[in-house]
């Protein structure tokens, strides 16, 4: 049965706890006079226009921001005309899916004609058709708690499929059948591992199941819907919870399926660290470590993906051991080539694969053997990534042994204080030799040419070595590299 009642009278509801209470009233406080003008521009048009959604599920949650999910009975082109005068800027990118943005003040509003859509069983992209009525609008959307809504101007509250119930339980539930919603759209199925990581709530069995008999269909999903979802769910406040699902469904094994093959065998002869567990674990202290409350996704998506290389390089050893050798640069290539087929850009898929391939560089530093040189070296290769590879390699650490936790922790304490040390006396994140290219021309009498990068990288590595030399000892080592390699005039 509808639950459709004034939301003034919702607010006395019992079904609504305080906070929720109190985030009705401030939700029409805060969006009123834009909410509600724009809900009076379409009905003096004879259309309709409702709150729906996110926001509403979010506002109920205590949570709020300055975008306007809106729905209406008015085709695209009728929404155009209504808002084209009344807005600050407007832009139709969505357009082709109903869908018309635009700002006013410091909103930003979506406003989308009821609909539904559904894939072709071969087909990558849905087809869009519009609809007529809000309830078959809501009916369509993924789950309950994202199918309530609030007419405008009125402030009628809508909720047919029972969201607010499922708030409550903190529990995600299609309007309809799981079957019949991802069959309609596959990317349901991810974006329920994303709200379990993003809210922390549970999926409801059923839908579990479906998600598990139908996860092959999510393939005919494109790369960059998959990746959206699969960013937003790393980058939520539970990831381990969303991960997990992804794993369990067998979703993971068609979107990510290097994650559950870190799932290896475990027998008594050949015991090692469960990697699956442990990069979760990775992954939660590293998140521990963020600053602000900011995801950092590249350290997220690092920390998830610096074991990947493990299965293809696992090798039984002599006395029951178990080996991974240079996992780290085989995870590196794998995670290229994971986050390129996921259209991730080119910069995010650089970093993340760097990281993988420098979260073991530590572990040669032993108990502070590295020379200076070793140490320039490190930061060199880091680069710009610098402090996200300090919080790698401490969230790598999931030893339970506290003695030996407390070491590594020591250790690279003072590689920290090391790295701060010759940072302070030598400009450490701005290391280059000491000769530049004009210099370096002028010194061996040649123009532009493959000898200047050859010598250019001659005193980079000597400046690695020794440290700040001066620039009469540098051009004296030009000199004599030059004479050594037959270079001199």
């Amino acid at each position: 049965m509808f639950r459709k009642q004034k939301a003034d009278a919702v607010l006395s509801d019992s079904l609504l706890t305080e906070s929720q209470q109190r985030a009705m009233t401030d939700l029409f406080r805060k969006i009123a006079p834009v909410a509600d003008e724009l809900g009076r521009l379409f009905a003096a048009q004879g259309h309709e226009l409702a709150l729906v959604g996110g926001p509403v599920r979010d506002l109920l949650l205590g949570r709020s921001g300055n975008d306007l999910d809106l729905t209406t009975d008015a085709h695209p082109e009728r929404v155009l005309e209504t808002v084209r005068d009344w807005a600050d800027s407007v832009w139709t990118i969505g357009i082709d899916f109903g869908t018309v943005g635009l700002r006013k003040g410091s909103w930003l509003i979506e406003i989308t004609t009821y609909r539904s859509e559904s894939y072709d069983p071969k087909s990558r992209k849905p087809e869009v058709m519009y609809g007529e009525t809000l309830e078959a609008d809501l009916e369509r959307r993924d789950f309950a708690v994202n199918a309530m809504a609030v007419r405008l101007p009125g402030h009628e509250f809508v909720d047919p499929y029972g969201g607010l119930d499922d708030l409550r339980s903190r529990v995600l539930r299609t309007p309809g059948t799981p079957e019949q919603s991802f069959g309609d759209d596959p990317l349901r199925m991810l974006r329920a591992a994303r709200f379990a990581a993003q809210l922390g709530f549970t999926v409801d069995e059923a839908a579990v199941a479906a998600m598990t008999a139908m996860a092959e269909r999510i393939e005919i999903v494109s790369a960059e819907r998959i990746r959206d979802e699969l960013d937003k769910l790393i980058c939520g406040a539970y990831p381990r919870e969303g991960l997990r699902l992804l794993v369990a469904t067998g979703l993971a094994a068609h979107v990510l399926p290097e994650l559950p093959k870190l799932r290896l065998e475990i027998d008594e002869h050949h015991r090692h660290k469960d990697v699956y567990e442990h990069t979760l674990t990775v992954l939660e202290q590293a998140i521990a470590q963020e600053q602000d409350d900011k995801p950092d996704r590249i350290l997220r998506w690092a920390s998830l993906m610096h074991d990947i290389g493990k299965p293809k390089t696992r090798r039984h050893e002599a006395g029951g051991r178990v080996s991974f050798h240079h996992h780290e640069m085989v995870g590196a290539q794998m995670t290229k080539k994971r986050m390129a087929e996921l259209k991730f850009p080119k910069d995010v898929v650089s970093d993340v694969a760097r990281l993988v391939e420098l979260h073991l560089r530590f572990h040669g530093y032993g108990t502070g053997e590295w020379t200076d040189s070793a140490v320039r070296r490190y930061v060199r290769d880091a680069g710009h990534l610098l402090d996200r590879l300090h919080k790698l390699t401490r969230a790598d650490c999931t030893t339970r042994n506290k003695r030996k936790a407390a070491a590594l922790s020591r250790t690279y304490d003072h590689l920290e204080e090391r790295i701060a040390r010759l940072a302070e006396e030598e400009e450490l994140a701005k290391i280059r030799p000491e000769l530049d290219g004009n210099e370096i021309q002028q010194v061996l009498g040649v123009g532009p040419g493959p000898v200047v990068g050859q010598a250019y990288k001659f005193l980079l590595e000597l400046r690695l070595d020794k440290g700040m030399i001066g620039k009469e000892a540098a051009t004296e080592a030009l000199l004599e590299w030059s004479r050594s390699n037959g270079l001199d005039a």
